[in-house]
């Protein structure tokens, strides 16, 4: 059974920082694509940013410069450090898992079950 499990929310103020966690397990951590998505009430569920099996990031322009994605295979652990946090930041984030079989032509793909990240004074 996959589970991904996040952790770390809150409400935080403006400027102030927050760190998220997802943990792991059922899957072979190593080899999946690991990304953070967020959904704000109203909004469509967004990337964030992601990390490739490789150690690769990409992240999405507004996060560029204030989050930092990060992985530890051996914890089968990803983590989100979200720094100068803003009031539109506010969303549940939500980790994702992702790999694509190439010889197969097949995808896995999991979520978690969401963590509330609230910015406001």
């Amino acid at each position: 059974q996959v589970q991904l499990v996040e952790s770390g929310g809150g409400l935080v103020q403006p400027g102030g920082s927050l760190r998220l966690s997802c943990a792991a397990s059922g899957i072979i951590f190593s080899i999946y694509d690991m990304g953070w998505y967020r959904q704000a009430p109203g909004k469509q569920r967004e990337l964030v940013a992601v990390i490739t099996s490789g150690g690769s990031t990409t992240y999405t322009d507004s996060a560029k410069g204030r989050f930092t994605i990060s992985r530890d295979d051996a914890k089968n652990t990803v983590t989100l450090q979200m720094n100068s946090l803003k009031p539109e930041d506010t969303a549940v984030y939500y980790c994702n898992a992702y790999k694509l079989f190439v010889n197969t032509n097949t995808k896995r793909e999991y979520w978690g079950q969401g963590t509330q990240v609230t910015v406001s004074s």
